[in-house]
């Protein structure tokens, strides 16, 4: 009996992101009643009462800001906060990464069928290394060339979904960080799905890096070109992290690692390593991941957890502290390497050869 209060959390993440209700309080002028709600969302008057009962648990679980009563929810005023804002649809802004499908896919049947598994997967002695609960369950990985095979619909929402995870917060990662590329006259992003939004975002800041986008095959078949300053300063590749990355000054990984083992790690990092000149040359990794520490307390602690707990059971890697990033650096041949700053529950990393 357990999971089951986890149930209404994944409906009403389902709800607000499939109802619209970020968009609708957004056009609204960012603040809105229940019966102003109900009306701009199309919905029947007789929904009004439920609609209240779930804005409500949005309200206490952070998704929106509200004024007003405490009751049912029919005098309140229902207002946008940074975290709903991200769910608003077709916002031109520079931080701002439309975050549904990143929503949608941790709701999934699929995603909520391997969490209530995890307890017969503990139970289970499978061979070395074992396959997340995912992939045990459903027969093939998650993010992965073959997750189509399971459901196409799964396929494309969880590609959609990591691309904007990815390219969440960029902006401010540049402003933030921006010594990390200062200087650098070539950059080799590897991301695994549609890094040109970050390219491109890097590029307009510093127009003289010419940087190469490393992708998996399918992605780049399908990814739209990107405007930037000038015709021959990013360019899409296919590749392997595995086997060979195009040389660069510096190398970046945001967000890719946490998919993959410490072994899987180590061997992708021993490739960027070939991959960049030494130190006194300038070379650098640039590695942007989740930071396991309590530094923003417990609130963002807990969110870092449950990431940790989602790469658990949908794949094979994980979230990790500075202790497990030093460990890896070590054994992938990196001599020293320096956390630049930390931006939310993410830490920007620089590793030196």
């Amino acid at each position: 009996m357990a999971p089951q209060p986890l149930l209404p959390h994944v409906h009403g993440a389902e709800v607000r992101v499939e109802l619209h209700i970020p968009t609708a309080i957004h056009d609204l002028g960012g603040a809105t009643t229940l019966p102003e709600l109900v009306t701009a969302l199309s919905l029947p008057k007789t929904k009004l009462p439920f609609l209240g009962r779930v804005m409500r648990l949005l309200v206490t679980s952070g998704i929106f800001a509200s004024d007003g009563s405490n009751g049912d929810g029919a005098e309140a005023v229902y207002r946008l906060n940074p975290l709903s804002w991200l769910l608003v649809e077709g916002v031109e802004s520079e931080d701002h990464t439309y975050q549904k499908y990143f929503v949608l896919a941790t709701v999934s049947r699929h995603y909520v069928e391997a969490g209530l598994s995890l307890a017969d997967w503990f139970r289970k002695d499978l061979p070395e290394p074992p396959p997340s609960p995912f992939e045990d369950l459903h027969g093939v990985p998650l993010v992965h060339e073959s997750t189509k095979l399971l459901d196409e619909e799964l396929d494309r929402i969880v590609e959609e979904g990591v691309a904007a995870h990815d390219n969440l917060a960029i902006g401010t990662i540049i402003r933030e960080c921006s010594d990390v590329f200062s200087g650098l006259h070539s950059l080799t992003y590897c991301c695994g799905r549609q890094g040109n939004t970050s390219a491109k975002a890097i590029i307009s800041a510093f127009p003289d890096i010419k940087c190469t986008v490393l992708n998996l095959p399918r992605v780049v078949e399908t990814t739209t070109p990107v405007a930037v300053p000038s015709d021959d300063a990013v360019s899409n590749v296919t590749g392997d992290l595995f086997h060979t990355i195009p040389p660069a000054q510096a190398v970046m990984l945001k967000l890719v690692l946490h998919f993959w083992s410490d072994e899987d790690c180590v061997k992708i990092l021993k490739q960027c390593r070939k991959a960049i000149p030494s130190r006194e040359e300038g070379g650098k990794m640039i590695i942007i991941e989740i930071l396991l520490e309590p530094y923003m307390g417990p609130i963002m602690y807990e969110a870092q957890l449950l990431m940790d707990m989602l790469m658990m059971v949908n794949t094979r890697g994980r979230q990790r502290t500075k202790n497990d990033w030093r460990q890896i650096f070590t054994k992938a041949g990196f001599s020293d390497y320096k956390v630049v700053k930390k931006i939310g529950a993410r830490g920007v990393i620089e590793v030196y050869p």
